[in-house]
C-alpha cells in the first residue's frame, strides 16, 4: 500500500523498514570509509616497516657501498640492477632505486625513472636520517622508505629507495567487501525482523490504526473539542488533565488561552472553584449533578474510564443550564398561576351556580348575604397577606395559593412575624419561584396524610430573604434527606411525568444567589419545615 508516493510506504511496517534500510545504508557507508582509512593506516604501518628494513639492508651491503665509495655506480649498473630486481621480486615492491645524493635515479629495478629525480617529499634522508612516508612514485601514490648510503667518513654519497604503491580502490574493496556484505545482510535481517515486531506491537497499542488514520483522528479530535458547546474534561488517575475543550475552559472559569497550558498539569494546581476542583478530582460516577458556579448553573456528568479492572481516568462533561433554569423558573411560575386560576375558576363556577339558583328561587336576601360573605372572606385573605407582604408579585402568589390550598382542604397561613418589603423584579421572581414550589410541595404532603394546615414565614435579614414553609405532612425520612433535592427524586407516583423538579429548582435558585435551602422536622415532630435563604436582594 503506497499512498504518498511511489517510494514512501503508507503502512507502519513499511515505514519502519525504509527507516531501517536508510540507517543501515548510512552505517555501511560510514563503515566503508572507516575501513578504507584503517586499511591505509595498516598498510602504511606494516608495509612501511618492511620497506625500510629492506632499504637499510640494501644501503649497507658491500656491493652498493663499494660502488658509491668508488663513485662507480654506473660501472656496476648491471650487477646493481640485477640486485634491485631481486629485492623487488622478493619484497613484491613497486620500485627499488639507487640514487645520487640529490635523488636522481642511477639504478632502477625496472629501468623506470632512470636519470629522473625521485619524489623526496618531506624526507630527512639528505640529513643522513632514514625516513618512511607517502610519495609520488612517478605518477602513482606510494609509500617509500629512504635510507642514506654513507661513505667511511659518514658523508652522504647516495640514497637507497624502496617504494610500494597503495592498493587500488577495487583491491581494497575486495578485501573488506566480504565483511561488509556479512554485516549488511545481518543488519538487514535484524532490521526487517525488528521493524515487523515493532510495527505489530504499535498496531496492537493503536488498535490497528496506521499513522495516517491516527493523524486524522487527532485532527478530528481537536476539531471536535473546539466545536462542541458542552465542556469536556478528562483527568488521568494521578489527577493530571489530559483533555480540556474550549467550552470547558470557559465554563469552569479558567483564563482564556491555549489548552496546552492546562493539559499536563494537576487539577490541584489550577485556579478553580473548590466545588469544581473536587468534582474533577473525584473518580465516582455521577449523573446530572447541578453545580452553581458564579452566575452559571452547570449540570455535571462524570464517567470513570476502566481498563481491565483498573481505573485509568475519568471524563467529566459540563452543560450550561443557566438559560434553561431561567426558562424553567418562568414556566414554574406560569404553571403555578395556571393551576391557581383553574382552582379559582372552579371555585367561582360553584359560587355562580349557587347565586344563579338562589336568584331563580327568588331568594334575593340570601344572594345578598352570600355575596357579602364571599367578598368579606376574599378581603380577609387579601388583607392577611398584604399586611405582611408588601411585594405585589409575592403577595399575589400567596393569595392565589391560599385559594388553591383551600380548595384541597388545607389552610395556608402567613405567620404574624412575617414582614417582606417590595423587592426588585429579579429578586421578586426568584422568591416567587422558591416560595411557589415549596408551598405546592407542602400542600401535596399535607393532603397525602390528611393534614389541614401549611404555614409560611417570610422576612428580610441583612439583604437576604429568608422564608420557611411548614407542612402537616408525613415528614422527610432521615435516609432520604441527602436525596430530596436531587433532580428526578420524588415521593409521588413515578408514573406522573415532570416529577422531581420543584425541589431541585429551589436548590439551584438559592445556590445561584449564594444561599441555601435546608429541611428539618416540624416543632412537634410531625411534618417538615423547609427553610430557604436568598442573599443579594435589593429593596424596590
Amino acid at each position: 500500500m503506497w499512498s504518498r508516493s511511489r517510494w514512501w510506504p503508507a503502512t507502519l511496517a513499511g515505514q519502519f523498514l525504509v527507516l531501517q534500510l536508510s540507517v543501515l545504508l548510512a552505517v555501511v557507508a560510514v563503515a566503508s570509509v572507516v575501513s578504507v582509512q584503517q586499511s591505509d593506516a595498516d598498510f602504511r604501518e606494516t608495509r612501511g616497516a618492511r620497506l625500510r628494513a629492506e632499504a637499510e639492508s640494501m644501503a649497507n651491503i658491500r656491493l652498493v657501498r663499494k660502488a658509491y665509495i668508488r663513485d662507480d655506480v654506473v660501472g656496476n649498473r648491471v650487477s646493481l640492477t640485477s640486485y634491485t630486481q631481486r629485492v623487488r621480486n622478493n619484497l613484491q615492491a613497486s620500485g627499488v632505486y639507487l640514487t645520487d645524493p640529490t635523488g636522481v635515479v642511477q639504478v632502477s629495478s625496472d629501468f623506470v625513472g632512470r636519470g629522473q629525480r625521485v619524489d623526496l617529499g618531506s624526507s630527512t634522508v639528505q640529513q643522513g636520517r632514514p625516513w618512511t612516508g607517502d610519495v609520488d612514485d612517478f605518477g602513482e601514490r606510494a609509500i617509500a622508505a629512504h635510507v642514506p648510503v654513507l661513505d667511511n667518513q659518514g658523508d652522504l654519497v647516495g640514497i637507497s629507495v624502496v617504494t610500494q604503491s597503495y592498493p587500488s580502490l577495487a583491491e581494497r574493496a575486495r578485501g573488506v567487501l566480504p565483511d561488509l556484505l556479512t554485516f549488511a545482510g545481518l543488519g538487514l535481517g535484524l532490521g526487517a525482523a525488528g521493524s515487523f515486531l515493532l510495527s505489530r506491537l504499535i498496531r496492537r497499542r493503536t488498535r490497528g490504526l496506521e499513522p495516517a488514520a491516527i493523524a486524522a483522528l487527532a485532527d478530528q479530535r481537536e476539531a471536535l473539542l473546539h466545536s462542541i458547546r458542552e465542556g469536556v474534561v478528562a483527568v488521568a488517575e494521578d489527577g493530571t488533565v489530559t483533555v480540556l475543550s474550549d467550552s470547558a475552559r470557559e465554563l469552569i472559569g479558567l483564563d482564556p488561552g491555549p489548552a496546552g497550558d492546562v493539559v499536563g498539569r494537576n487539577v490541584d494546581e489550577l485556579d478553580l472553584d473548590a466545588a469544581v476542583r473536587d468534582l474533577l478530582a473525584d473518580d465516582a460516577e455521577i449523573r446530572d449533578h447541578v453545580v452553581v458556579l458564579a452566575d452559571r448553573v452547570l449540570v455535571v456528568n462524570r464517567n470513570p474510564v476502566v481498563e481491565g479492572s483498573r481505573r485509568v481516568a475519568s471524563v467529566t462533561t459540563l452543560r450550561d443550564r443557566t438559560e434553561l433554569l431561567a426558562l424553567q423558573s418562568e414556566l414554574s411560575a406560569r404553571e403555578s398561576i395556571t393551576n391557581t386560576l383553574r382552582a379559582q375558576t372552579h371555585e367561582f363556577h360553584n359560587q355562580l351556580h349557587t347565586i344563579s339558583g338562589l336568584v331563580q328561587l327568588g331568594e334575593y336576601d340570601e344572594v345578598s348575604r352570600l355575596v357579602g360573605t364571599l367578598s368579606r372572606r376574599r378581603a380577609e385573605i387579601s388583607d392577611a397577606v398584604t399586611a405582611r407582604v408588601e411585594d405585589p408579585a409575592v403577595a399575589a402568589l400567596l393569595i392565589a395559593k391560599t385559594s388553591l390550598a383551600s380548595e384541597r382542604g388545607v389552610e395556608l397561613r402567613v405567620t404574624d412575624g412575617s414582614d417582606l418589603p417590595r423587592l426588585d423584579p429579579e429578586s421578586s421572581t426568584d422568591v416567587g419561584t422558591v416560595l411557589g414550589n415549596l408551598v405546592d410541595n407542602a400542600v401535596d404532603a399535607s393532603v397525602s396524610v390528611g393534614g389541614t394546615a401549611v404555614e409560611v414565614e417570610l422576612g428580610l435579614d441583612d439583604g437576604a430573604v429568608r422564608l420557611a414553609v411548614a407542612d402537616t405532612g408525613p415528614g422527610v425520612p432521615s435516609e432520604v434527606l441527602s436525596e430530596i433535592f436531587r433532580r428526578g427524586w420524588t415521593s409521588k407516583a413515578p408514573t406522573v411525568e415532570g416529577r422531581g423538579v420543584g425541589l431541585a429548582l429551589v436548590q439551584v435558585v438559592c445556590e445561584r444567589r449564594g444561599g441555601e435551602v435546608v429541611v428539618r422536622a416540624g416543632a412537634d415532630g410531625t411534618g417538615a419545615v423547609f427553610e430557604a435563604r436568598l442573599p443579594g436582594v435589593e429593596v424596590g
